[in-house]
């Protein structure tokens, strides 16, 4: 007997995690399915004892999306779900994706499901993929579940990079402006610190402040690391806590120049994985909670999951969401549309056509936003250089032309 360490979600919707005693895998897997739990983690305890490691890489969307697409390709030339995932690992280039592959095609090939076999690797699987391959598989169209799926999947990945595009721009002024600094305390602070120190009056504190962080940079940089590091990872851990979740929330839909980009791109991604995931056959409730799972804003999050206990109690979806007061009005009114005409993940399909064009001018405002602030950044950053380093020198100088 093994032991196997899992992570499941009870019919209650609790997440639950322990230890479970098996011959092997596919037998944990039995069992734990027969108590009733839906299996999101399941890996061998002895190997988790075994060292230390880094984990399993998640994969990128585009990736998932090709897999979809060739999965289509194939599945269509009547090629059985074990042969197809043969061709796939075999052409994978993804080393962490093509594991993944081989060890669900050695779990089909002992008479498994494929989608249960997806759940043996969730970090590299997504809910949506698994539970709309499940219903592909229940409802014998795997071929439109993949469909559907390598649209979603590219979907995603074209909004991961518009705001990954929005961010750059300010993220690269900012290591920008750090190299300027370090430079500048490295090799142009020290030249002026035995003038400054000649002139015999006291300095302003911008220059007494720059030379002690020169100083502190040429003679004490073994300290600087580990404190960057240490203040790196609590802020880290401080975002990782429930309290820091929710601050970064706030900060994401309330800050001025951030806030469309945030609202209408959660918006795109709600709207598009709800109607993904109903046309494929998935019931709303479920629908909801695989929505909610993919949202990285607590807020959003927690709301929708709100909105999940509001449904089952019999209310329509567009109550709870025009409650939760962040989404806009216009996906709310169309979620109200979508339900008096019993059509709601076309309309969620129209609507996440309409906030990723919405999304395109979001992020061509962001960044047209941030370009003079960037500018204003770094003009106050060199000020402050120039007037430590040059303050003395022209008071120097005045002192000279009073006497």
């Amino acid at each position: 007997m093994a032991q196997f360490n899992y992570k499941a979600v009870d019919k209650g919707g609790k997440n639950k995690k322990g230890t479970i005693d098996a011959a092997d895998r596919d037998k944990a897997m039995e069992k734990l399915k027969s108590e009733g739990l839906s299996v999101t983690e399941l890996h061998d305890a002895g190997e988790a004892k075994a060292g230390f490691t880094l984990g399993k890489k998640k994969v990128k969307s585009r990736d998932l999306s090709i897999v979809c697409k060739q999965m289509v390709s194939i599945l269509n030339a009547g090629v059985t779900v074990i042969t197809a995932l043969d061709m796939l690992s075999e052409q994978m280039d993804n080393k962490v994706l093509k594991q993944a592959l081989i060890e669900a095609k050695i779990y089909v090939e002992k008479g498994g499901n494929f989608s249960d076999a997806m759940r043996l690797n969730p970090t590299i699987f997504p809910p949506i993929m698994i539970n709309m391959v499940a219903a592909g598989e229940a409802s014998g169209s795997m071929e439109i579940a993949f469909e559907r799926l390598s649209i979603h999947f590219e979907k995603d990945d074209a909004l991961k990079g518009k705001i990954k595009g929005a961010l750059t721009y300010p993220i690269m002024v900012m290591i920008v402006a750090v190299l300027v600094i370090i430079v500048v305390m490295i090799a142009v602070i020290p030249n002026f610190v035995e003038m400054f120190a000649d002139m015999g009056t006291e300095l302003p504190f911008a220059t007494r402040a720059m030379m002690a962080g020169s100083d502190f940079i040429l003679h004490k940089w073994f300290i600087l690391l580990p404190i960057l590091i240490g203040i790196g990872a609590a802020i880290k851990m401080f975002f990782a806590t429930p309290t820091g979740q929710l601050l970064a929330a706030k900060v994401g839909i309330n800050a001025p120049i951030f806030s469309d980009l945030v609202i209408k791109s959660n918006a795109a991604r709600f709207a598009r994985t709800l109607s993904t995931l109903m046309a494929a056959g998935i019931p709303m409730l479920d629908s909801i909670e695989q929505v909610a799972k993919m949202m990285s804003n607590v807020i959003f999050r927690e709301g929708l999951m709100n909105a999940k206990a509001q449904v089952a109690k019999g209310l329509p979806l567009s109550k709870p969401l025009k409650d939760m007061e962040v989404f806009p009005t216009m996906l709310v009114q169309m979620v109200k549309i979508g339900e008096e005409t019993g059509n709601i993940e076309d309309m969620m399909e129209k609507v996440a056509d309409l906030y990723d064009r919405e999304v395109d001018l979001a992020t061509e405002s962001l960044t047209q936003a941030m370009e003079p602030l960037t500018m204003v950044f770094m003009a106050g950053i060199v000020g402050v250089i120039v007037a430590a380093v040059y303050g003395p020198i022209l008071s120097m100088y005045q002192g000279i032309d009073n006497m």
